[in-house]
């Protein structure tokens, strides 16, 4: 069946689209289809040549924005060695519960939490390395409009780095 997402840009190398909050990226557990990746196998079955059906990069479930989707082999190539090296701009737009004074780096290890496996936390111990860097782009009575560009790509990192700061994304209070 269709699973909707609009297409930014196409070329006979990449395709942009808009991946809308609540589509899982690839299957899983429990996602073994209505993912994105089912989407893009019904939108151009040529994408069944390619590992992960071109995809090189992931959005959350929750998370909406654009991907980037390789339609060639030479170009996944390139792009995951872009991802590799940080040679591409990750920006993010999110609202925090709360007013944020400044903008500032947090490097974190992220990781697993001790007590809630599905969920990730700051872990200093078992973490993975993590830096996320933040600017205020507006701010409001109880809320504040932040820009985030990664350094590294970890399992919720925006969510987990915000609230680790006190700051918890609107509509995941709970998060940490």
């Amino acid at each position: 069946h269709d699973i909707l997402f609009v297409i930014v840009y196409e070329d006979e190398g990449v395709l942009v689209i808009n991946k809308p909050a609540g589509l899982v990226v690839h299957p899983g557990a429990g996602n073994s289809d209505g993912t994105l990746l089912n989407a893009l196998l019904h939108y151009d079955e040529n994408l069944a040549s390619l590992a992960r059906a071109g995809i090189v990069h992931r959005l959350d479930k929750m998370t909406s924005g654009l991907m980037v989707v390789a339609k060639n082999e030479p170009v996944q190539l390139a792009l995951t060695d872009l991802l590799k090296t940080h040679d591409v701009e990750r920006l993010y737009d999110a609202v925090l519960v709360g007013t944020m004074v400044a903008g500032g780096t947090v490097e974190a290890a992220i990781g697993r939490h001790h007590t809630d496996r599905t969920k990730m936390a700051v872990d200093d111990f078992r973490g993975k390395e993590a830096t996320t860097h933040y600017r205020v782009i507006e701010r409001f009575r109880s809320h504040t409009h932040v820009r985030c560009q990664l350094e590294t790509g970890r399992t919720h990192q925006i969510r987990v780095h915000m609230s680790h700061l006190g700051f918890p994304l609107l509509g995941y209070r709970d998060w940490e």
